[in-house]
Order: structure tokens, then sequence, then C-alpha cells
């Protein structure tokens, strides 16, 4: 009878690669947060230094100079269709637009966190009056409000911000009121409880900052989605009014002059508008990644 050696076989070790994998998941993400604020830091530094950077006032119009193309002399990006510089446009509107929009994402993720906040600590009757309230909100259209907000108080930057926030606190709030309801049976509550502590200083001290991650992450990732919808209301003619230079109001204006074949005046605002939102975008997605630890431990 022959012996034959049976071949010992090893079971895979589940944790090799995982290392390397966590690594590579860190460098991602630090990659992507460091580039969506140097972008944004970019576009920032340029909206303050407006008037040092601009070379031109951005209201003055040239009837002489309509319609120049990228790379005329003397105007680097061209001109409108009132022979206003675009370069010095888009280096002012930045200000109106980042202005407008950071306001009022940090307006209703307040406003939307103290809403779930309060109504998720609080009994069953007033946080069901509180969260009945804000699905109210949902059923109204952002347009019909923008409209009757501009009828009220007339077409400008006070219509925006209001839109916007009327339309962001219900989200905030959703998400916010979920997160808190998890925390609201956690143990650090209870004991928080056994020794004394009130209502607000177990909402504002001990649960605040547990979900405070969840919030900055959500309000990131809203400020790039408002810079859109604030662009799309002065591109309706109810937001920032003219002659302020606004990236939504420049869109509006050189859409109507795309049919003469001049492209850039829309073109490159709307880029503009495109890169700085995904930034922001990019931001919200890579600080949720920091800030979960399920997917560091996933190595996602």
């Amino acid at each position: 009878m022959v012996l034959t050696a049976t071949p010992v076989t090893r079971s895979p070790n589940p944790l090799k690669g995982t290392a390397p994998r966590r690594r590579r998941s860190r460098l991602r993400v630090n990659a992507q947060v460091t580039l969506a604020l140097l972008v944004i830091a970019g576009f920032v530094l340029v909206g303050l230094l407006a008037p040092v950077l601009a070379p031109y006032d951005p209201d003055l119009a040239d009837g002489g100079v309509k319609y120049l193309g990228v790379g005329a002399p003397g105007h680097l990006l061209g001109t409108d269709e009132l022979g206003r510089d675009i370069l010095s446009r888009l280096i002012w509107g930045g200000r109106t637009s980042l202005v407008v929009a950071l306001a009022a994402s940090l307006s209703s993720t307040v406003a939307g966190s103290v809403l779930a906040l309060v109504a998720g600590f609080s009994g069953d009757r007033a946080a069901g009056l509180i969260m009945r309230t804000v699905d109210v909100m949902f059923a109204f259209p952002v347009i019909i409000i923008a409209l009757v907000l501009a009828v009220i108080l007339g077409p400008g930057t006070p219509v925006v911000v209001l839109s916007i926030v009327f339309s962001a606190v219900p989200y905030v709030a959703r998400v916010v009121f979920a997160e808190v309801k998890l925390q609201r049976g956690r143990e650090y509550v209870e004991a928080a409880r056994s020794l004394g502590a009130g209502f607000f200083s177990i909402l504002f001290r001990e649960v605040l900052p547990n979900v405070l991650a969840q919030i900055v992450v959500y309000g990131t990732g809203l400020v790039g989605g408002m810079i859109v919808f604030s662009s799309s209301l002065s591109a309706l003619g109810i937001g920032v009014q003219p002659p302020t230079a606004d990236w939504g109001r420049m869109i509006s204006e050189g859409a109507k002059v795309i049919i003469s074949g001049n492209v850039y005046p829309a073109l490159l605002p709307g880029l503009v508008v495109l890169v700085v939102a995904l930034a922001f975008n990019w931001l919200g997605d890579g600080l949720r990644d920091v800030f979960d630890p399920r997917r560091r431990r996933a190595g996602r």
C-alpha cells in the first residue's frame, strides 16, 4: 500500500489585504476633501479680492466691444451683450452667489436641526405636531414660494434666501430627527437623566455633539445644491437684480444670445456654478466617509 501525502491547505487570512485597502481608502477620502477645500477656498479668496483682481468695473458697459470672444485683447474671457467684461463679472458674481448660498444653507441647517432636536426629545404629541408641520412644508412647490415672496417683498436677495430656507428646512429636519431618535435611548442619555440634567442640557450638551457630525456633513453637501438653486432663481428674474453681478443672472442674460452663436456669456458662468457645486458635494461626501466609522472599518 502506497501512502500519499495529503497537501495541507491553508485557509485564507480574512485580514490579509485589509490594511492596504484601508490606507488606499483614507488616501482617496483625504485627497477628495483636500481637493474640494482647495477649490472652495480658491473661489472664496477670489471673491474677497474682487476689487483687486477684477480688471474692470463689472457694471461698466461699452457698446463698442460687445460680444468679444475668449482671448480678445484686453478681455481675457470676452464681453457680454452690453460690452461688460465677463471675467470681472465672474469674479464679482462669486461674492453674491457664494454669500447667498452659504447664508441660506447655514440658516436652513440651524433651523432644521433645532426643530429636529426638540422634536426628537419631546413627547409624542409635540413631536408629531413639529414633524407634521415639516411634512406640510414638503408639499409647497419652491418656485411658487419664491414667486409669492417676490410679490410681497419684491425681487432680490431676501427672496432667494427665504425660499431656500423654506425648501431646505424639511430635508434637514428629517435627516437630523432620525439620528436624534437613535441617540435618545443610548446609555449616556440615561446617565445624564439620572444625574438630574434638564431637557435642554441633555439636548444641547449631550445629544448635539453626537449628531453634530451628521449635521455638518449634510449642511456642507447642501451648499452645492443651493448654489445651483439660487442661480436658477436669479436666472428666472426673481433673485439678485441687475446690475449686480451674479452667476445665475449671467447665465440668464447669456442664454438670450446663444442663438446668435455667442455661447461664452452663458457657458462660462455655467461651468463656474458646476465646479463650485461639485466641490461642495465632494466635500460633503468626503466628510461623511471621515466621520462614519462603519465606512472606515469596511475599508470603503
